[in-house]
């Protein structure tokens, strides 16, 4: 979508999803419903509003429900494309558990549609929603039973929950994501998905530095995003972590830090006395 002149037919994106899934050789792959809007801005979509607060806008799964022809045509084509295999489908900037509602139901409808002309279906159709938006914090148990799984989009949330623009030069390193009150964000919504059985996932910048990848562990992460030059690293520190050692450290000092010093000191600390590489 960002790099079209228009946006994609859904023949194209049948056969660009379909690339994606032969090209995964059967490792699982996740697709994320049409995130425009905000910062990701189309020239070629009409319909873009001018906001004074994109990032707070008309955006994600608020702007394809209010434009759901745009949403069907992506569904079909990542049904068509799913055809015998699994279909992990991802709802971004969600707010309220009726978005997810009314996304089952233009999915619903799109699988019957298909159904009918006897089109070749995904094998199982599992639906997640991405935890970015800090309403939904007072909402996880409601919808941890409401999706299959959960990723937290941890650089929206950081910024909605901190109310600091991510793009801000002078607030860039104002505000560390390994905080304390943010830590604890985390590790709420990491808990939720052990009480309901709903597998969660991170995304996002975050686990891409070693030390940060460290503390995500320690909180009960299990799935976390990186870019390629970040796997040796965060490897290599893997590879010398004492997971329970770490556990324990989180359990007596994420709600009261020791000494009052900063989550991330304490974290080098702990990682320096067991000469875990970061």
């Amino acid at each position: 979508f960002m790099v079209a002149s228009t946006f994609p037919r859904a023949e194209a994106q049948e056969r660009l999803y379909r690339d994606v899934l032969d090209a995964a050789r059967g490792k699982p792959v996740t697709f994320r419903t049409i995130d425009i809007g905000g910062d990701k801005v189309l020239p070629y979509f009409k319909g873009a509003l001018q906001e004074e607060n994109p990032a707070l806008g008309w955006r994600a799964i608020r702007l394809t429900l209010d434009r759901p022809g745009l949403l069907r045509t992506q569904i079909r084509a990542l049904l068509k494309a799913c055809g015998g295999r699994e279909l992990k489908l991802m709802l971004p900037m969600v707010t309220e558990l009726g978005e997810i509602a009314q996304a089952r139901e233009i999915i619903d409808r799109e699988v019957r549609h298909l159904s009918r002309f006897a089109h070749h279906l995904p094998t199982s159709l599992k639906l997640g929603a991405m935890l970015e938006v800090p309403s939904l914090l007072f909402q996880l148990d409601e919808l941890m039973k409401a999706v299959d799984f959960v990723s937290v989009g941890s650089n929206d949330l950081f910024q909605f929950v901190m109310a600091v623009d991510r793009g801000n030069t002078q607030l860039s390193d104002r505000f560390d994501t390994l905080s304390a009150p943010f830590l604890r964000v985390l590790k709420t919504i990491a808990d939720a998905g052990v009480r309901n059985h709903t597998p969660v996932t991170l995304c996002g910048e975050l686990a891409g530095k070693p030390i940060s990848a460290m503390a995500l562990i320690g909180l009960g992460y299990r799935s976390i995003s990186m870019s390629p030059a970040s796997i040796g690293p965060v490897k290599a520190m893997l590879t010398e972590l004492p997971l329970d050692e770490l556990q324990a450290f989180f359990a007596d000092n994420l709600m009261a830090p020791a000494q009052g010093l900063p989550m991330r000191a304490l974290l080098q600390a702990f990682a320096d006395d067991r000469s875990i590489p970061l």
